[in-house]
C-alpha cells in the first residue's frame, strides 16, 4: 500500500509491516518461491483468452477485502469479455515474502502473470530491473487517467518519466488515540497536539493515571519494517525543520542526505519513548506481528492510550472483517500528527500507496489493461476505497459526498493529502529504510546513543547509495 498493511503498511504502504531477510534468508525465500511457482504454474502466454492476476492475499484469514472486490471485478469482466476467463494467483505471505515471491514470477515468462500487485514502496526497484511494463501508450488513450491525482501518478513512475502502475487508491497517517483513556487521564477528547512534546506530554499523563495500558505506540525497528520507517520515523523526520524539504533525498544534486540535525532529533524522539517506558514493552515492539495485535487487540479493547498508524485501521473493525468493533467512531479519537515545534504547516502525513501494473513479460497484456480499465471506473475504484477504509486518488471520487461520507474518518484522512510526503522510493530506498530501522532499533533497545546511531545510518547510507551522499 503499504507503505500501510504497504504501505495499507506502503494495505500495504499497504505499508504493513515489513520485514527486509537478511541475504541467506532471502536466498531461502526465493528459491521456497521458486518451487511454490512452479507448483502452481504462473505462466501467462500459454491461454491467451486467461487473464492471470496476482495480488497479496492477507495472512489473516478472517480479511477478505482484496478477495471479494477482486471476485466481484471478475464477474463484471468476464461478462463484458465473453469467452475470456480471469484467474487469480494469490500470494498470501508477509510483505517482505510477497515481495521476493513476486519478484521471482516477474523474471520469466513461465511464470509472468499478466497483472500484479505493485507496492510503491519497491516498484522503482522492479522498473529498474526490468520487470515492469510501462504504460504511457495506454494511459494516452484511457480518458480516465485525467482523473487521477498528479501526487498518485508520481508514485508510479520511474526516473525515465514513464508511468509504470495504475494507483488503486492512497492513504495517509495521523495519531489515534482512546477517549476512554483520555477521559481517566484528564485529558481532552477533542485532543490535538501542537508539538512533539505535547505528545509526550498526554503520554506521561496516560503513563501515571492509567496504569496497565500502553501510553503511546510508535513502530520500531527492523521486525516492524517499512511500518517502523514509514508509519514512525518519517512522521517525525518530516515534521523536524529539515522537513520543509524532502530531509531523506536531495533531488538537486540526487544524493541522500547524511549528517542531519533533524534524523536525530526523530531518533531522540523515540529513544524517548522507549526510555521513559511511555511505549510498549521492548519485546512487544520488537514483534513483526505487534501490528496486528495493535488493530485486532490493544485499540478494540481499550490497551493503548495513542496510536500513531496509518487511515487504513478501519477495514479490520468493519462489518464482515473478522474483527468487528462497530463502536470505534465512537471510542477513539483522531488528530493530525504536528511539526516537532508546531512550526509551518502545522502538520505532517506521509503517503504510499499500491499500484496495478503489467510485468513485462506478460503474456496477455493488452487484456491486462482492460482489466484495470474495469477495476478502475468511478463506481468499482469507490467500492474499493471505501471497502479498504483507503483514500481517493480520482478527483471525481474525492468529490462524492456519498464517499466522503460512507465511512468515519474519512474526510479526516482525506483532508491530510494537502499536507502530504511521499516517500523518496527511488531503487536505493528499500536498502535505506532497513538502515533507518536498524538506527531506530538501536535507541528503542538502548544499545545505542542517538549520536551514535546517526553515525552508523551515514556510514550505512554510504554504503547502501555506492557513496551518493551530501551532508546537510
Amino acid at each position: 500500500m503499504p507503505v500501510r498493511p504497504t504501505a495499507r503498511p506502503v494495505r500495504a504502504a499497504r505499508t504493513t509491516l515489513r520485514t527486509r531477510p537478511a541475504l541467506p534468508a532471502l536466498l531461502a525465500l526465493t528459491l521456497a518461491a521458486a518451487g511454490t511457482l512452479t507448483a502452481c504454474g504462473g505462466g501467462s502466454g500459454s491461454d491467451p483468452d486467461t487473464l492471470k492476476v496476482s495480488f497479496k492475499q492477507s495472512t489473516d484469514n478472517s480479511i477478505k477485502v482484496m478477495d471479494t472486490y477482486l471476485a466481484d471485478i471478475k464477474k463484471q469482466f468476464e461478462k463484458a469479455n465473453p469467452g475470456k476467463k480471469v484467474e487469480f494467483v494469490p500470494i498470501k505471505a508477509p510483505d517482505s515474502e510477497y515481495y521476493t515471491k513476486l519478484q521471482q514470477m516477474l523474471r520469466s515468462p513461465k511464470t509472468a502473470p499478466d497483472l500484479v500487485y505493485e507496492d510503491t514502496f519497491l516498484i522503482n526497484s522492479d522498473i529498474t530491473s526490468g520487470y515492469l511494463k510501462p504504460l504511457d501508450p495506454y494511459l494516452a488513450k484511457w480518458k480516465d487517467w485525467g482523473q487521477f491525482i498528479d501526487t498518485a501518478k508520481a508514485a508510479a513512475k520511474g526516473e525515465d518519466g514513464k508511468t509504470y502502475g495504475v494507483p488503486d487508491g492512497t492513504d495517509t497517517r495521523g495519531l489515534w488515540f482512546s477517549k476512554d483513556i483520555f477521559k481517566k487521564a484528564g485529558l481532552p477528547a477533542d485532543w490535538q497536539p501542537k508539538t512533539w512534546d505535547e505528545i509526550l506530554e498526554a503520554a506521561r499523563a496516560i503513563k501515571k493515571k492509567v496504569p496497565g495500558v500502553t501510553p503511546l505506540n510508535v513502530y520500531t525497528g527492523k521486525p516492524a519494517g517499512e511500518a517502523a520507517t514509514m508509519q514512525g520515523f518519517e512522521m517525525l523526520l518530516y515534521g523536524t525543520n529539515d522537513g520543509t524539504t524532502d530531509p531523506l533525498y536531495d533531488k538537486a544534486s540526487k544524493k541522500w542526505i547524511v549528517g542531519s540535525q533533524g534524523f536525530k532529533d526523530a531518533l531522540g524522539f523515540v529513544e524517548t519513548v522507549y526510555k521513559e517506558k511511555l511505549g510498549p514493552d521492548v519485546s512487544d515492539a520488537l514483534d513483526p506481528n505487534f501490528g496486528t495485535r495493535v488493530r485486532g487487540e490493544l485499540l478494540p479493547e481499550g490497551k493503548l492510550g495513542i496510536d500513531l498508524d496509518g487511515s487504513w485501521l478501519p477495514q479490520d473493525w468493519l462489518e464482515g472483517s473478522g474483527h468487528e468493533w462497530p463502536e470505534w467512531s465512537q471510542k477513539l479519537g483522531l488528530a493530525h500528527m504536528p511539526t516537532q515545534n508546531g512550526q509551518a504547516p502545522g502538520k505532517v502525513s506521509m503517503s504510499g500507496g499500491w499500484t496495478w501494473s503489467i510485468p513485462a513479460k506478460a503474456g496477455n497484456p493488452d487484456l491486462a489493461f482492460e482489466f484495470v480499465k474495469t477495476m478502475q471506473t468511478k463506481a468499482n475504484a469507490q467500492k474499493w476505497y471505501i471497502a479498504n477504509s483507503g483514500i481517493a486518488v480520482r478527483k471525481d471520487v474525492a468529490a462524492d459526498p456519498a464517499y466522503v461520507d460512507a465511512q468515519p474518518g474519512i474526510k479526516f484522512f482525506t483532508d491530510l493529502v494537502a499536507s502530504t510526503h511521499y516517500r523518496p522510493a527511488y531503487p536505493a530506498y528499500p536498502k535505506v529504510s532497513t538502515a533507518i530501522q536498524e538506527a531506530m532499533e538501536g535507541v528503542t533497545t538502548g544499545d545505542a546513543s542517538v549520536e551514535d546511531a546517526a553515525k552508523s545510518y551515514d556510514e550505512e547510507l554510504k554504503s547502501a547509495t555506492d557513496g551518493k551522499v551530501i551532508e546537510k
